[in-house]
């Protein structure tokens, strides 16, 4: 075993790696009554349990009975479908360590049944080949999406193993692993899957087997990468084939592969040390935060090719915003935060799970969003219960059931907090002394946190200051915005730290080179980005018609009906009549305005963003019109 936490989670740098801090294990942080700790458990207690049912209904589990011999029929839906399941399962064993629930564990211990009964005598398992055509095997790569099935079933298998001490589905996993060794790095095949993924999974099988030929192969394989030889669907860049990845300063197509990718290529920076591949990653950030990622962290802003724009291209009425890549995307910001330790990671991956994840999932855990607009009409879609292409719910799963394990690291100095929610830490110092901190807020609806250390120990506490917080304070003293607060002590129980965030809302104004939004502001409160929907405007008034001075006072007001427990924001909007408009589609400037058009105060009442689309349909927007 490489890792080096007993209990190790996701993401576990083995010993030798390039990295400033490190993972807790699984378990060192038990959240408790705030907002993330209410999702993790809504996943648990309703979201799997909905998911195994749709997983069923649609077929993704038929389809191993088919492959196993259990039963006959047609394969149902498309070829990556298998890892609907693998992402399910992954979830199910993050739960499973927390509470071993019965139902769960049955249709758990039946899905690994099956899959193990598919897989073939030479370790492959893609139900896609074995029902349809096994001549098809290997045949595809630009779009058959085999490397990729194969990441999310190792990623699962490592779960279960690292989780609950079961390696049934690992050995599955490794079997499998095994035969893209022989066939990919063997010599049988010069290529690679059209699809990131497998690359973060087989580093990752490296660092919980210690078999260095996995780590060979993930980089044999993001090597290939930028000879364009995926073309025949989508252009290059749809791929991340247009250029070698460690020469590539730019992020460019599809959001959810690219950011994979990112992924996989920065934990082979922690464990091979080249340097090359780190200076990719960090310019790639740059280029992706700079000009290419929305208010509220997500990224995709092409329907076509569900990928990357140019910069600055951010329309938020045509916002792709994938949840998926909203995943991806914390996951490789996770990654560099571990590499570098810088916040600027840290303070995208909040923005992100507030912003452009948690929206994905509706308030009552049965309902997703696929994609994630900034701006809706009046007849937008609701969330769906599943999905034709259903790669958003179970990833969303997966991704709650381990959302503790992105709260705190550790260093040879101490402990690092970098998200703040209710929860309990445990770990140790590096004279392996134990660390319990016992985390109290109400953050994100209320901005202060409070430390307590609950042993004695002499270690540094570092605490995140979001690059949001101007007049943040700790224990009543300024600190900085876009840092890390760190407090060396001779610690003794009972100590406290108690971190303030002033959490007032304010009014955003975008980056002036975005031609979508130009002369629009936008709301925030804390780290969470605001938003107005149909729902809470007067019948008679439409939304499109509604403007707000950048200096608006705004203030919290009373919760709203179905979004109980969440603060409101609420403020003096400008109500335009347009009457001048209605016959008339445009107008010549040099007209004199009619005095119809005049404007009149309206009360505005703003919403969390995450949570809009839970009280019907309705226009929404983020981005409001600005008016002097």
């Amino acid at each position: 075993m490489q890792n080096t936490e007993e209990h190790a989670g996701p993401v576990a740098p083995s010993r030798a790696a390039h990295v400033a801090l490190r993972p807790l294990g699984a378990g060192s942080v038990t959240l408790g009554a705030g907002l993330l700790g209410e999702r993790q458990r809504l996943n648990a207690d309703v979201t799997l349990a909905h998911g195994w049912a749709e997983l069923e209904r649609v077929g993704n589990i038929d389809n191993f009975r088919i492959a196993a011999g259990e039963i006959e029929g047609e394969r149902r839906g498309y070829q990556f479908s298998d890892t609907d399941v693998y992402k399910w399962l992954e979830g199910v064993a993050w739960e499973l360590r927390r509470d071993d629930s019965p139902e769960l564990r049955e249709h758990a211990e039946t899905a690994l049944a099956l899959i193990a009964a598919a897989q073939g005598d030479d370790g492959y398992i893609d139900t896609r080949a074995q029902i349809n055509d096994p001549g098809w095997r290997w045949s595809d790569l630009e779009m058959g999406h085999e490397l990729y099935c194969a990441g999310h079933l190792i990623q699962a298998g490592i779960a279960w193993a690292r989780a609950l001490g079961d390696d049934r589905l690992l050995a599955v996993g490794r079997r499998f692993a095994d035969l893209i060794d022989t066939v990919f790095r063997g010599g049988q095949l010069d290529s690679t899957d059209g699809h990131p993924e497998i690359e973060v999974a087989l580093v990752e099988l490296y660092r919980e087997t210690g078999e260095e030929r996995y780590l060979e192969l993930a980089d044999v394989l993001t090597s290939r990468r930028g000879t364009r030889r995926f073309h025949h669907h989508f252009p290059p860049e749809y791929y991340q084939d247009a250029e070698p990845l460690r020469s590539s300063r730019t992020i460019q197509g599809h959001a959810v592969r690219a950011t994979y990718l990112a992924a996989g290529a920065t934990d082979l920076y922690a464990e091979t040390g080249d340097e090359q591949l780190l200076v990719a990653m960090l310019a790639q950030w740059q280029d992706m935060t700079s000009c290419k990622t929305y208010l509220t962290g997500g990224i995709g802003s092409r329907y076509t090719g569900e990928a990357f724009g140019e910069p600055y291209e951010l329309p938020p009425d045509r916002a792709y915003c994938e949840t998926c890549a909203a995943i991806s995307s914390v996951m490789w910001n996770w990654r560099m935060l571990l590499v570098t330790g810088e916040s600027r990671f840290a303070d995208l991956i909040e923005r992100t799970i507030y912003n452009g994840f948690l929206p994905g999932y509706s308030l009552d855990g049965r309902a997703f969003f696929y994609v994630n607009p900034l701006q809706a009409p009046d007849a937008h879609p609701q969330r769906h219960a599943w999905d034709p292409v259903a790669c958003c719910p179970p990833n969303i799963m997966r991704t709650l059931a381990a959302i503790d394990q992105y709260i705190a690291t550790r260093d040879e100095h101490g402990v690092q907090l970098h998200q703040f929610t209710d929860a309990t830490i445990a770990t140790a110092a590096p004279d392996g002394t134990p660390i319990e901190l016992r985390v109290a807020t109400q953050y994100p609806w209320e901005g202060r946190v409070e430390i307590e250390v609950l042993g004695s120990g002499s270690w540094t506490l570092s605490v995140r200051i979001p690059d949001w917080a101007t007049g943040a304070t700790v224990d009543g003293e300024p600190v900085a915005a876009g840092s890390y607060e760190r407090i060396a002590r001779d610690w003794q129980p009972g100590d406290r730290v108690v971190l303030e965030l002033d959490v007032k809302p304010r009014v955003t104004l975008p980056n002036p080179r975005i031609d979508a939004v130009r002369g629009c502001v936008a709301i925030e409160r804390g780290p969470l980005v605001y938003c107005v929907e149909q729902a809470d405007i007067e019948h008679d008034v439409e939304l499109a018609d509604l403007r707000l001075a950048a200096d608006a006072a705004l203030s919290d007001g009373p919760e709203r009906p179905g979004l109980e427990g969440m603060p409101t924001v609420v403020g003096q909007a400008r109500l335009v009549e347009l009457d001048g408009w209605l016959q008339h589609e445009y107008r010549d400037a040099r007209d004199v305005v009619p005095e119809s058009e005049r404007q009149n105060e309206i009360g505005l009442v703003a919403v969390p963003y995450f949570a809009w689309a839970n009280r019907g349909t309705g226009a929404m927007r983020v981005w409001i019109p600005q008016i002097d």
